[in-house]
């Protein structure tokens, strides 16, 4: 990859069309550290940023595949798991034959750069065990390096990671105090781990004296600065009322077979909000911010869903209509999945709902969501209207076709192919021992996208891990050897971590931001792109969560097809600062610190 480009924040002189670096953009060096994409990026000089006016480029889908019927793009994903030093098994401990839910929802992975070194390292949540005669015990967290080259370090003691206080599940990774070093939250049965990231190399569990006192069972959870205030606040999802005095006798499909219950056998728990208070501890501000109380989350992802630089949050739920939160400014919420259209299924029944993503499918400039269900049921794809409304497209997209076989679990929007539309994987495993409609192991799924007006299944020939069976759950996206495409980490029951090398052989160009924020969060969740290049608009957004029980890469990438030329990118940062960038170079990773007043 070739190295990333440091850009220097612009500054508007008024009356005046192109913007020059200041002293203070030089003594952003000082202040801000610009971690580039590529360790040799500290080679490469800083690029100065002029900006343009003139009339907007109109939103269309780029070229490449524009045309409903195209010839899919060769995909081809190649699994690096076996010789890059990533041994690692999240266990359930389903052998000790409890048939409890807890073992039917596996975990998640955060690809994050934990100590700036400008590559993104591996944290995976562990699972855990029972112990007699009825207690819940965890399997410590693991942590990698990566050592470039798709060869990875097992740093877990030497972090300090290697702590299993709960049966955990998901890692959502952000940098809540504005260090420049990643944060994470591991949930899980009995309560939370917070390992804040020491910058030497080492973590520190401290969910005590961070008042993140949550005792309740959390599935996802997804970072983002809700009320405005410039430091990542908390959303954790939780699922439901279990515990071994709640765990009623499930038949299977015969009656001397027991098998594990369906959710809808249990209560739903109050999902909680956590408001940074800045000090290094947070406050529950739960009610204040109108969260509702009867949801049963699995998977969750924050994002601008309607532009207006507030942050929203949407909650997939299993059995009941979803939640989409409406963020009102100040951290304040008002749940709109049902007037919205997001909380049902075309029939208006609720989803037994898994993972989810927020991207722009159709490439017109909105924010759509996507939802993976359960078997009987078909995935979810809503299309954004505007105005907060949105439209269920399974049936005309093709999705309603892939059957409804697939129980899925982690999903992403990515563009594997780089033409410019954002293609779908699907990470997918049943949560009985016994099922009868679908396979126990199942296929991933991946999902390429006709230029906003269909999909078609490009699996088969996507490589050997697309012909096998897996029990996947969690997915983490991002470009782990910095080559301009988006790998996979998938994370399995009881089966060993993924890692997936995207070698999908195309000339496509590209362009990649690293966005830093200063008067927003560091990471800027919620902040979104609008690149302009000569095929059309392209929309992107940094989003917290997402998928499920994971974290991706936070960099922000966009296919251009065999577009070479960006006119210009708009960045709009959830402090309402708004950023024009033109002369962009293409095939590059671009860092860009967001500038002052």
């Amino acid at each position: 990859m070739t190295p990333c480009i440091s850009l220097f924040p612009s500054f508007p002189l008024l009356g005046v069309g192109v913007q020059t670096v200041t002293r203070f953009a030089l003594a952003c060096l000082s202040i801000f550290a610009i971690a580039g994409c590529d360790r040799r990026a500290n080679s490469t000089g800083a690029q100065q940023i002029s900006t343009i006016s003139g009339t907007s480029v109109p939103a269309r889908a780029p070229d490449a595949l524009a045309l409903a019927g195209a010839v899919p793009t060769f995909a081809r994903f190649i699994e690096r798991t076996a010789h890059c030093g990533v041994h690692f098994t999240y266990r359930n401990d389903e052998q000790a034959g409890n048939f409890a839910i807890l073992e039917s929802l596996g975990g998640g992975a955060a690809l994050l750069d934990y100590d700036r070194d400008g590559h993104l390292d591996l944290f995976i949540a562990g699972g855990g065990f029972y112990s007699p005669p009825a207690q819940v015990r965890g399997f410590s967290p693991a942590l990698y390096r990566n050592l470039v080259g798709w060869e990875f370090q097992d740093i877990t003691e030497m972090a300090a990671v290697d702590r299993a206080k709960y049966y955990s599940h998901a890692v959502a990774a952000g940098d809540c105090d504005n260090d420049g070093f990643p944060d994470a939250i591991v949930t899980g049965y009995g309560g939370v781990m917070f390992f804040h990231n020491q910058g030497d190399g080492t973590f520190v569990e401290a969910a005590e004296s961070a008042r993140l006192l949550d005792e309740l069972w959390s599935s996802s959870a997804a970072w983002g600065d809700f009320d405005r205030d410039g430091d990542l606040d908390l959303y954790i999802a939780h699922y439901v009322d279990w515990s071994f005095r709640k765990h009623p006798f499930c038949k299977g499909p015969r009656p001397e077979l027991r098998d594990v219950c369906p959710p809808r056998k249990f209560e739903a728990l109050p999902h909680v909000l956590y408001i940074n208070e800045g000090d290094g501890t947070f406050r529950d501000a739960s009610v204040s911010a109108g969260l509702r109380t009867d949801g049963k989350g699995l998977g969750v992802v924050a994002a601008d869903v309607d532009l207006d630089g507030n942050v929203d949050i949407y909650v997939s739920n299993d059995t009941v209509p979803n939640f989409l939160y409406r963020n009102t400014g100040s951290g304040h919420f008002v749940e709109a999945g049902l007037q919205s259209g997001t909380g049902l299924n075309d029939v208006g029944t609720p989803d037994g709902s898994m993972g989810t993503d927020v991207g722009d499918f159709n490439g017109d400039g909105l924010p759509d969501i996507w939802v993976v269900n359960f078997e009987r049921e078909s995935f979810a794809l809503y299309r954004n209207e505007g105005d907060f409304m949105f439209q269920h497209i399974s049936q005309s997209t093709g999705v309603t076709a892939l059957g409804a076989t697939y129980v899925g679990w982690g999903t992403v929007f990515l563009d594997f192919d780089r033409d410019g539309d954002e293609d779908i994987f699907v990470s997918s495993g049943h949560v009985v021992r016994y099922p009868t409609n679908a396979p126990l192991k199942q296929q991933p799924l991946l999902l390429q996208n006709e230029g906003g007006l269909r999909i078609i299944n490009v699996s088969a020939g996507a490589g050997a891990y697309f012909a096998e069976e897996h029990m996947g759950r969690g997915v983490a996206l991002g470009d782990i050897d910095d080559d301009g495409d988006l790998d996979l980490v998938i994370v399995h029951t009881n089966d060993p971590v993924s890692l997936l090398s995207n070698e999908s052989p195309n000339d496509h160009h590209w362009i990649a931001l690293r966005l830093i924020g200063t008067r927003s969060s560091r990471d800027p969740i919620g902040a979104f792109v609008r690149i302009y290049a000569d095929s059309g608009m392209l929309l992107r957004q940094v989003k917290g969560g997402g998928s499920y029980a994971s974290t991706g890469d936070l960099r922000i990438f966009a296919g251009l097809g065999s577009v070479a030329h960006v006119q210009r990118v708009e960045i709009h940062w959830p402090s309402g600062r708004e950023q024009i960038l033109t002369v962009i170079p293409v095939d590059r990773c671009l860092t860009v610190i967001e500038p002052p007043e």
